[in-house]
């Protein structure tokens, strides 16, 4: 299977998430709530739900805390509604852009996002503008503990529904259908390996170089928006000079 690295990218959402922990627990406990919203409150008949929950986890979101999101999004502590939209558009260079939002005013968050697009160079477009650039998939990071296991967590992978598989470094990047990422967490999990991250992600089916100050003003745009509280992820085709690192 032929493997081609997006590490780069999510590590450094990572690191900018690791900077910003007052904001995790505001972004998951709006994909609880939603979760709830669609599937119940009971994480033994709700992957959703039970994935966000080891995700809040990983995060070191207290369990009361998570617990508390659960009872809100059930009715049972009041109630508050999320709506689901995304915006696309362009950065600078012609950089695509997707951004994910979960929002309880939308005609505030769509002020912020055509905000933030104007603000550095970009123009903010049409729902399905830029989509087609990206597929949507399910990505598991996971620890490389023997580089001699490789061939045998690929076949475990395969069986259980990967479609790419990489081995670089200290980790696997595996892909994956998005319906098949909780199966395919845990099967390796079960297996012994552990997983760092499971998300669903947009990958670029072709990347912009860009450079110089074009580079900077597109990752503070990047910045600018993943500091919003109501958007849950950012996606885009730029290749950053960190990401040649």
């Amino acid at each position: 299977m032929s493997g081609h690295s997006k590490w780069a990218n999510i590590k450094h959402k990572k690191e900018k998430g690791d900077a910003a922990k007052a904001k995790i627990f505001t972004k998951i406990g709006r994909e609880i709530a939603v979760a709830v919203k669609l599937g119940g409150s009971d994480p033994n008949s709700n992957p959703k739900l039970r994935d966000l929950m080891t995700k809040a986890r990983d995060n070191n979101i207290p369990n009361d805390n998570i617990m508390r999101s659960i009872k809100k999004a059930a009715g049972e502590l009041g109630n508050v509604n999320y709506e689901s939209i995304t915006y696309e558009g362009y950065g600078i260079g012609g950089v695509a852009i997707i951004v994910d939002t979960l929002t309880d005013n939308k005609n505030r968050t769509a002020g912020d996002m055509r905000h933030i697009f104007d603000k550095f160079g970009g123009s903010m477009g049409t729902l399905g503008c830029v989509s087609f650039m990206f597929d949507t998939k399910g990505v598991v990071i996971a620890e490389r503990e023997d580089e001699n296991k490789d061939d045998d967590i690929m076949l475990l992978a395969i069986d259980n529904g990967a479609d790419d598989f990489l081995a670089e470094g200290e980790q696997y990047e595996i892909l994956t259908e998005p319906n098949n990422l909780h199966n395919l967490r845990s099967s390796l999990e079960e297996a012994g390996i552990k997983v760092i991250s499971a998300e669903i992600d947009k990958i670029p089916q072709n990347t912009v170089k860009i450079e110089g100050e074009a580079a900077e003003k597109i990752q503070n745009q990047i910045d600018k928006f993943e500091e919003n509280d109501d958007v849950q992820n950012v996606y885009h085709n730029a290749e950053l000079p960190q990401d040649e690192e």
